[in-house]
């Protein structure tokens, strides 16, 4: 261990700081922590207590480069005599049922309401943002795989509850004297 101390002087005085090796405590502590967990969860379920099942994260599916299709085109708008001569727009054309990506992120995203889907399942993208045909190439491809991404996330399924009764009691008294200051706003009758 070695001794930081802010004053100098050779003995460490109260307010030293012990620091410990590099990667000393970082080891220990995902050694200690993972060991514990495993321990705890096995326990768990050799007593029958809880069902145990450790759910890894979803991974979001990678793009394959051979099934996308980018093409260059002129792009639209503003620009001058640039506009009119450079084709530096990408469409960018993705065939999902020929894809490999897995079947149910196929399926959900063929079900997504969205324009750029057309009947045959193809998903075409354009990208005119920036005037460089590369920028345009990496905006049409970063925008297909976050598209990907948000259909890859399952949303958790939402079970509604009943609300309890000291909440409905609150709920109820809230409203209460909610209507007694408003009763006394009311002009005072003779």
């Amino acid at each position: 261990m070695k001794c930081i101390s802010p004053r100098s002087s050779r003995r460490a005085p109260y307010n030293a700081v012990l620091v410990p090796p590099s990667g000393f405590l970082s080891d220990f502590l995902s050694d200690f922590l993972s060991g514990f967990l495993s321990d705890y969860l096995s326990n768990l379920a050799a007593e029958g207590v809880a069902d145990v099942s450790i759910v890894e994260p979803a991974v979001s599916p990678q793009l394959v480069p051979a099934e996308v299709e980018l093409s260059a085109i002129r792009a639209q708008g503003p620009g001058g005599q640039n506009v009119n001569k450079v084709s530096c727009a990408v469409h960018l054309r993705f065939d999902i049922g020929a894809s490999s990506l897995p079947d149910a992120i196929k399926e959900r995203l063929l079900a997504l309401a969205d324009q750029r889907i057309t009947r045959h399942g193809v998903l075409v993208l354009k990208a005119q943002q920036s005037r460089s045909l590369e920028q345009n190439k990496e905006d049409a491809l970063r925008r297909l795989q976050e598209l990907i991404d948000s259909v890859a996330v399952v949303a958790a399924v939402r079970r509604p509850t009943r609300p309890t009764r000291s909440s409905q009691r609150k709920r109820l008294d809230g409203k209460a004297s909610h209507g007694q200051t408003k009763a006394l706003r009311a002009k005072i009758s003779d």
